[in-house]
């Protein structure tokens, strides 16, 4: 039988959005909410087109999505989240939709700034006043530059505390005030000659430094669209259809609630790349049912939240940062992609080797037989919904843009989920979907499709509306496009905020100052290191690998701090303007420090004493925030050790051609899977009997030294590990013989 969750729709949205802050909104009244609802599904909409008929010219489409923001945010989202702010009681004073006049005033004037570019592009003339074209006016911003460009800086900083709490824009505001008071900075290698108000606000506002720079087009021309795909693609029963196939994958085994948790969410990782959605999708199914049958609350939630936040490192569908990478590196997403997948898998063979070993210990068994769903019933019923994962995933690698592949992902799923053959008025999708294949297959389209992916396209499209199995409402389809602009909402708002800092890096080198910091405060305390390990004459000790260990530790460890009250974008764009100049002194290859950044931003999310996704877990068992957290750091260790893998042995990565061979990856793969399976193995005190003491200290050392890539330590692991095989192996025939 399907696994069904013990929590209906609307209590899952309610535990959402109490411990995601995006989701926090006011009630704006039966009129207003009406108004923001159907402006949503406009919104989706307009993206949705983009994606697949061209997207108009950047400051213009950058333009309207900041536009959608403000309206959408400043209308949902109080200056102040007080009971009495998100509440709608009547007679509040100037108030319209439970929104203050002064939130409206802002709201229109921060709409005016972001469509004024597109506007004032070419020039104009109003009322005697002349504005030149914005080529002219580049470097030279006329006064209503300054005014609209002062409204947007100031008002995207709002937009973000609004949505993501004080943390970023107090960071920002940091960058602005380094930016215009570089002369006066203490610190000899930070000072820069500085920049007055006037050319700040050029740099931030005109096109294509600032906030109208590469991460507003990233997130709205790809994130958004891939956003909007993983909610409606789960509103279809693609979420569903996953935990299922986890159940007959894993429920079978000791521990199998639990791993059907890991299994699930990873599979659920692929369509999505929010950690907290995807705790509470799959969380309010396996947590519950962990908890029956005997892993204890915390545990239970750690296991949900450590394996959700692989979401945002497992491909094809990552986080946003990974959008932003590809854009950095100037390489396909699918690059991005290939790259993820191993890191990926050492961090859910890390997971799930702690649940099995920790399973084992606590003696808990495997779901009753007749509990796991049956493997022809679950792919008689549900195998339609992975008809558009299917479709995305053949646009994305056979080297079409990500939004394209957005844009027929979508399409498939409103095909497959919501046309049906009884339902004559809804074919008009499917016919459409066709119509555009086969146009974009025809030499009027330009550089389209070719005939075999019009064939496999088109080929899916019917398939997708001949099944017979039970299609949602459009209505069911309208809430989606809305849930889904709502979820974009947050990552939008970082996105043009951090814009400032991406200009400030730009505009005064500190990204290059910092990471120059960095790389001499690891030289320092390298050169006070090296002479105690002299002894060794090893080169491993050397002083220049004691710098680069020390550098990767630093940023390392700002990534964790930083990551405690950042969304894992804004951390990312930060902390690779330091890590980048700071590594390729010390020779790591550019695409292995993104990767680096990116996964020790998203370790964050399991990190006490802020980590949202094991807080969402705890509150659907029931158990300790805090307890729950230390579990789910506890069980993303192998996400804590593996970019320190991929830094030193790049042929893990597997597309960087000069590093790659078949022998080293296969090495350095498969001795740091052993590796990780070691320290689970420490880590939950069990393997093939009780481990104790000593013995979990030796497999910890010995798991280092296998997940360390090198072959002289893998040799040393062997004769660390050896004895506790030895005493594992004697303590299990003591106790058969002791049963028996």
């Amino acid at each position: 039988m399907p696994l069904q969750s013990h929590l209906d729709n609307k209590a899952l949205e309610e535990l959402e959005k109490k411990y995601d802050s995006a989701l926090h909104t006011r009630d704006n009244g039966p009129i207003l909410t009406k108004v923001v609802y159907w402006a949503t599904i406009a919104y989706a909409l307009y993206h949705f087109w983009t994606a697949g008929f061209g997207t108009p010219v950047d400051y213009v489409h950058m333009g309207i999505h900041l536009a959608g923001l403000y309206f959408f945010i400043f209308l949902a989202f109080p200056f102040l989240k007080s009971d009495r702010a998100l509440t709608n009681t009547p007679g509040k004073f100037l108030s319209f939709g439970n929104v203050p006049l002064l939130d409206w005033v802002i709201m229109i004037l921060a709409m005016m700034g972001s469509l004024y570019l597109w506007f004032s592009w070419r020039g104009f003339e109003f009322l005697g006043f002349q504005v030149s074209e914005q080529a002219l006016r580049q470097g030279n911003p006329a006064g209503p530059d300054i005014f609209f460009g002062t409204i947007i800086i100031l008002t995207v900083l709002e937009i973000a505390r609004r949505t993501i709490g004080i943390v970023l824009p107090l960071i920002i505001l940091v960058f602005i005030g380094y930016a215009l008071l570089g002369p006066y900075i203490p610190i000899q290698i930070l000072k820069h000659p500085g920049v007055d108000w006037r050319q700040f606000v050029n740099n931030m506002y005109f096109p294509f430094e600032g906030i109208f720079g590469v991460t507003l087009w990233v997130v709205s021309t790809v994130v958004f669209h891939f956003v909007l795909f993983g909610v409606v693609a789960q509103r279809m029963g693609l979420g569903q259809f996953f935990v299922d196939n986890a159940m007959i994958l894993a429920g079978r085994y000791t521990g199998g609630p639990a791993k059907v948790s890991v299994v699930s969410s990873a599979f659920f990782g692929t369509i999505s790349g929010s950690s907290i959605a995807n705790t509470v999708s799959t969380g309010s199914l396996t947590i519950p049912n962990m908890k029956k049958l005997g892993y204890p609350g915390h545990f239970a939630g750690g296991v949900e939240a450590a394996a959700s936040a692989g979401g945002q490192i497992t491909p094809p569908i990552m986080g946003a940062a990974s959008f932003l990478m590809a854009e950095y590196l100037e390489v396909p997403y699918t690059t991005i992609v290939i790259a993820a997948i191993v890191p990926a898998l050492m961090h859910y063979i890390g997971v799930m080797s702690i649940v099995h070993f920790t399973a084992k210990r606590l003696g808990l068994e495997a779901y009753p037989k007749d509990q796991i769903p049956q493997f022809v019933q679950v792919w008689r019923e549900g195998w339609f919904t992975v008809l558009p994962l299917i479709g995305l995933l053949v646009v994305l690698f056979s080297g079409y843009s990500p939004n394209m592949a957005a844009f027929i992902g979508i399409s498939l799923c409103v095909v497959v989920g919501f046309c049906a053959i009884d339902k004559p008025l809804s074919l008009a999708v499917p016919l459409a979907l066709l119509g555009f294949i086969f146009w974009k297959a025809s030499p009027y389209s330009g550089e389209g499709f070719s005939p075999t992916m019009a064939g496999v396209l088109g080929a899916l499209t019917l398939l997708g509306c001949l099944h017979r199995n039970e299609r949602q409402s459009f209505k069911d389809l309208f809430d989606s496009c809305h849930v889904g602009v709502q979820y974009a909402l947050a990552v939008g708002a970082a996105s043009a905020a951090v814009g400032i800092v991406v200009g400030v890096i730009n505009t005064t080198g500190v990204g290059f100052r910092l990471g120059f910091m960095v790389t001499n405060g690891a030289a320092d305390m390298a050169a006070s290191l090296a002479p105690l390990l002299d002894w060794t004459s090893l080169e491993v000790f050397g002083q220049a690998s004691i710098q680069q260990f020390l550098s990767l530790v630093l940023i390392a460890i700002a990534c964790i701090l930083m990551g405690a009250g950042l969304p894992t974008t804004a951390l990312y764009i930060m902390l690779v303007a330091v890590a980048q100049p700071a590594l390729a002194q010390l020779g790591v290859p550019a695409l292995a420090t993104h990767m680096f950044v990116l996964y020790y931003g998203v370790i964050s999310e399991i990190t006490p004493p802020v980590c949202a996704s094991a807080y969402a877990a705890a509150g659907i068992a029931g158990a300790n925030p805090f307890r729950t957290g230390v579990s789910a750091f506890t069980l993303g260790l192998g996400k804590l050790m593996v970019p320190m893998v991929f830094v030193y042995a790049p042929t893990m990565l597997i597309v960087l051609p000069e590093y790659f061979t078949l022998v080293s990856f296969l090495q350095v793969t498969l001795t740091c899977a052993l590796g990780v399976f070691a320290i689970a193995t420490a880590v939950s005190g069990y393997f093939m009997a009780p481990l104790n003491g000593l013995w979990r200290v030796l497999m910890a050392i010995g798991g280092l030294m296998l997940v360390a890539p090198s072959l002289g330590s893998d040799l040393a692991a062997i004769l660390v590990i050896a004895p506790v095989l030895f005493q594992q192996v004697s303590s299990q025939r003591n106790l058969q013989a002791a049963t028996q």
